[in-house]
């Protein structure tokens, strides 16, 4: 009778087996940890989903509205960084796996799932036993059909995202406005974000093998955006972008960003950006962030933002803030350049410090087209971004 031995038997009944580069797997877990919530009524969905091929491990994390896919390959520029024994999948719970692998002591780490989908990890002298769950209960990642495809480099990218994502709106009365608005047309993005307060428009030029791709309404949710933001190296790379009529797919170098689309039509912005002005100003973006930043020491907990600005004799700016049970700030502001007419306006100050931030530009010019009129924002050192801010009634 042919006799199996202890370590015989064990390969007959493990589902999967492999060892690890530790470093690159807390990375991976990592990444797709972002996209799972930990309120989802789904069980599986609190978990990461691990599927070990010869090819490589590929990691998966969901929300339902949002599903991120991390791919460690086996090797990496001669590096091996996985041992594959026995190809297979399971799902862990995504919080104490996370935890569990960060803290492994050595540079490795063996997984082994036996028949019951008990997973153990080990690495140096640490063993961890964890109930897995079954890896066919896990929804299937979205198959998106390759047709409205462009790139765009991951510093642009993320840029972008920064540059529009702060201007969304929190509030959940009207949705739509919790996303950032991405068309294109002739070639050229145009990426818009408002709250109805105020709104940051940016544009970028695209590449596209998709002869004349253009979409007009495709609402990426800010959430996804600010996700996707986190995940992204600032490394010098092209992001393939795939949009169908409900997601929006970032392909990366061994990563998928899937995010759902908002539903719902997004207004028509472009109409609501001034063409005339009455009153225009140049000022040094540093100092005039500076100036707003000292006339909002006052405000109580942020709850009064508003910001007082007049035209001077000069040719300069004075800035107020007045919190009754606290007092009063006064800032003069010099004005790189001043032209057309005298004007008193108040806006909220926080949404222009938001916007000062991220303009990229030692200078910016201000017009104005009357006191309870939209005024537009833009950078002097580019063309390629403008915020507009609705101003605020005092009286």
């Amino acid at each position: 009778m042919l006799q199996l031995t202890e370590e015989e038997m064990k390969v007959g009944t493990e589902k999967m087996k492999f060892t690890i580069h530790r470093d690159q797997f807390v990375q991976s877990v990592q990444h797709v940890s972002k996209a799972i919530s930990p309120r989802t009524t789904i069980p599986v969905l609190t978990g990461i989903k691990i599927e070990a091929s010869f090819d490589g491990v590929t990691l998966t994390g969901s929300d339902s509205d949002i599903s991120i896919e991390s791919f460690i390959p086996k090797e990496d520029e001669e590096l091996q960084l996985v041992d594959i024994e026995v190809p297979g999948s399971i799902v862990l719970p995504a919080r104490v796996f996370a935890e569990i692998v960060k803290k492994l002591p050595e540079s490795t780490i063996e997984v082994i799932v036996s028949d019951q989908m008990t997973t153990t990890l080990k690495s140096g002298s640490s063993v961890f036993n964890l109930n897995g769950l079954d890896p066919e209960e896990y929804p299937r990642l979205p198959e998106i059909e390759e047709e409205n495809v462009f790139k765009l480099p991951t510093d642009l990218l993320k840029n972008i995202i920064r540059q529009t994502v702060f201007a969304v709106s929190t509030v959940e009365t009207r949705p739509i406005l919790t996303g950032v608005n991405w068309s294109i047309e002739d070639g050229r993005l145009t990426c818009t974000a408002t709250d109805s307060h105020r709104l940051a428009m940016r544009y970028a030029k695209v590449e596209t093998n998709t002869a004349g791709l253009s979409f007009s309404n495709v609402v990426i949710p800010g959430k996804s955006l600010n996700e996707l933001n986190k995940i992204l190296d600032d490394q010098d790379e092209w992001i393939d972008i795939i949009v169908t009529d409900n997601q929006i797919l970032f392909k990366a170098k061994n990563l998928l960003f899937f995010s759902r689309l908002l539903d719902g039509n997004y207004p028509a912005t472009k109409n609501m950006i001034p063409t005339q002005s009455k009153t225009g100003v140049t000022l040094d973006t540093k100092k005039f962030l500076q100036a707003i930043e000292r006339a909002l020491l006052l405000s109580r907990d942020g709850k009064n933002n508003v910001v007082n600005l007049k035209t001077m004799e000069n040719g300069n700016l004075e800035i107020t803030s007045v919190t009754p049970e606290v007092g009063k700030v006064t800032e003069d502001v010099t004005c790189l350049e001043f032209t057309g007419e005298e004007l008193r306006i108040s806006f909220n100050g926080k949404n222009i410090i938001d916007a000062l931030r991220v303009i990229d530009s030692t200078e910016v010019k201000i017009d104005f087209t009357g006191a309870m009129s939209p005024f537009v924002l833009k950078p002097q050192e580019h063309d390629y971004m403008l915020h507009l801010f609705s101003p605020v009634r005092t009286y």
